[in-house]
Order: structure tokens, then sequence, then C-alpha cells
């Protein structure tokens, strides 16, 4: 069995949430934001895994946790047979292992230095983490620039010289240019034009072919999901409510919340495909009550034991697992759709670099 290059085990944040003077004495004087809920994953080397879910519901704060951005409250997280948890995260922006896991954020714009050109953003992780100086650092510069579809001439630019997708291959050059063995994607192209998208998903499809790394790709575009990734994880509410084969879940989801995502895919052929629309609200993700699943409420399944027993991840034996106390299994529930218009941009060819 092959190792995983990623096992988290039971990884928790809990953010502190103080409660206003006026109330404090009718409650206590702080209460806990659960963003992150006991979350166990895996993914193997050379392994794409989405993780999807609705806005709040802990997708970022998770590959923060990950990547040591923050330190998590509990749990464990094992890279390549190392544990990385005990590392405090001040400490691991500097240690050997932190150039083996990077990330490309949401908004390359945000997250590149107003001050730094092109050239510069992508040597300073090279300056930080390795020993790589003079010619061989400018070689290396330029050449992941070469393999992200970044001209030469845009190197000298400053970030506002250059177009939305010109700093998304900023971002993609300066996080390989180390040559790490997972790359994290947070909504990578949420701020770029369709057409742009389609550019870097090429890019980011062809890179993870000819590097070899492993993925974990966060995204709300469902149709990306399917095309790009191997498997995919469910959130809600700070928790994975079902994971496995894409496929697999997207056209037999076993959750009533998977199915609901699944069937809102927009689609230019809505045949055989019955929307699940949900009522009511997410709970508060404050002091949740550990007995009660997150999904109780909303869920069109929903009984009273749901209300006094959590549902814990357990396997159905297709590879997937579902935390749910009454599963769909074995009826294909959804009828897989149409062509979308992602799904067929994504066939268009790559235009020129500089796009």
């Amino acid at each position: 069995m092959t190792q995983s290059i990623l096992e988290v085990q039971g990884l928790t944040k809990r953010f502190p949430v103080k409660r206003a003077r006026k109330l404090r004495w009718r409650r206590p004087p702080e209460s806990w934001l659960l963003a992150v809920d006991g979350v166990d994953f895996a993914i193997a080397p050379g392994e794409t895994v989405g993780l999807v879910g609705e806005s709040g519901c802990g997708k970022s704060t998770l590959v923060r946790l990950v990547t040591r951005l923050i330190d998590a409250s509990s749990g464990r997280i094992g890279f390549a047979g190392e544990e990385l948890g005990t590392i405090p995260a001040a400490r691991f922006a500097r240690a050997p292992e932190r150039a083996h896991i990077q990330m490309v954020f949401q908004d390359a714009g945000e997250s590149l230095n107003p001050r730094f050109t092109a050239f510069q953003a992508i040597a300073d992780p090279l300056r930080r983490l390795t020993p790589s100086r003079g010619a061989a650092l400018a070689d290396r510069v330029h050449e992941v620039a070469g393999l992200a579809g970044l001209p030469e001439e845009l190197l000298g630019r400053f970030p506002h010289q250059l177009s939305g997708g010109q700093k998304a291959r900023v971002g993609i050059a300066r996080a390989i240019a180390v040559e790490p063995r997972l790359l994290i994607l947070d909504e990578p192209t949420a701020a770029l034009d369709v057409s742009v998208q389609v550019v870097i998903l090429q890019l980011l499809d062809a890179l993870k072919r000819r590097l070899g790394m492993s993925y974990l790709f966060v995204s709300h575009d469902l149709n990306v999901v399917r095309l790009l990734c191997d498997r995919v994880l469910v959130m809600y509410l700070g928790k994975i409510v079902e994971s496995g084969p894409v496929d697999t879940v997207f056209d037999r989801p076993a959750h009533p919340y998977t199915k609901a995502l699944v069937t809102a895919i927009p689609s230019l052929d809505h045949r055989g495909v019955k929307r699940l629309r949900l009522g009511g609200e997410p709970r508060s993700p404050i002091d949740p009550d550990p007995r009660t699943c997150r999904f109780y409420g909303r869920c069109p399944k929903g009984r009273d034991d749901c209300s006094t027993v959590m549902p814990e991840l357990r396997c159905l034996g297709d590879g997937r697992s579902v935390a749910c106390h009454y599963p769909e299994i074995g009826i294909p529930e959804v009828t897989p759709a149409g062509p979308t218009a992602t799904s067929n941009l994504l066939l268009f060819q790559i235009p020129h670099p500089a796009s």
C-alpha cells in the first residue's frame, strides 16, 4: 500500500469569541467558534483531492492549518512520515519542511508584495528555503517562469503592471520554485475571468503531470473539481460529511448535503436532474452541541436520533465514506448532467502564455 504524503487526523481549530459586555450576565464571558472539527483525510503521492463546501464551512481554515499558517487546537498533521503539527507556525515558516508544502492563494494580486517585481516574488522563497544564490537562483527563476508560461520580459514588472492571469502565473511559479511535493490551491482562479480561468486550470493540470506533485484543490466550482480531481472531500460546518472517488460521489451522492450541492451544478441539459432544495439556515458554529448532527434542521431525512447522536464518518464499501445515519446507498440518485459551460471551455486550446 502506497504511503500517504499527507495524513491529517482529528484536526480541530477553535477561535475564541468574546461576548458583548451587556450579555455577560446571561452567558459565559467567552465562547468558541469551532471552524474545523475533528477532520481526518489523507492524500497519496501524485493525487489531486478536491475540497468543496459552501462559504464559511471551514475550507480556508483547514488549508491554513495544513500549511501551518495558523496553529491547530488539537489533532495531528503527518507529512511524508514526519510530524508537522508539533512545529509552531512561526517557526515552521523557515523550517526545511516548509519547502515541501506550498500554497497558491485565492487572489494572486493580494498575495504578491507590491514592492517586488515578478522576478523578486519568485526568487523570495528560493532565498528563504533553499541554498540557491546568484546565477543559480536567477536560472531557477527563469526556469520556473517558463514552466508557468510567464514570458521573461514580464519578470521585471511589478504586480500593478500585470494582468490577472499574469499575476496568477507569478503566484504559481513562486509556489513551484522550491519543488514542493504538495501544492495547496485555495480557489486559485476565483478572481479571474472565465477564459483566463481555463488557461490557469490547464496549466495546473499540466504541471501536476510534469512535476508529479500532489494537489489539495479548494473550489466552489464542482465542474472543475470533477474534471481535475481524483477524489473529493465534502465539508459542512467544520466537518467532512462525505469523501470518495470524484465520479462516485458526484453520480451517487450518499449524504443529503452532497446531493444538494451536486444537483445545484449549472448544466445545459437539466433532464433527469431533480434539484434538492434545502430549507432552514445553517446551524451556528459557535459552541455547537457535540451530540447533534451539523446538518440537522436542514436535512430532509433528519430524525430524532440525528439530534442526539453525532454521525461518524464511516466507509460504505465502494471507496466512499459518509457521516450520515441514513445515507443513500447503491441507487444512483443523480443522473449525470449534460455538458456545462466550464467543461466545454476546458477542452479549448491553451492561448498564448501571456494571457
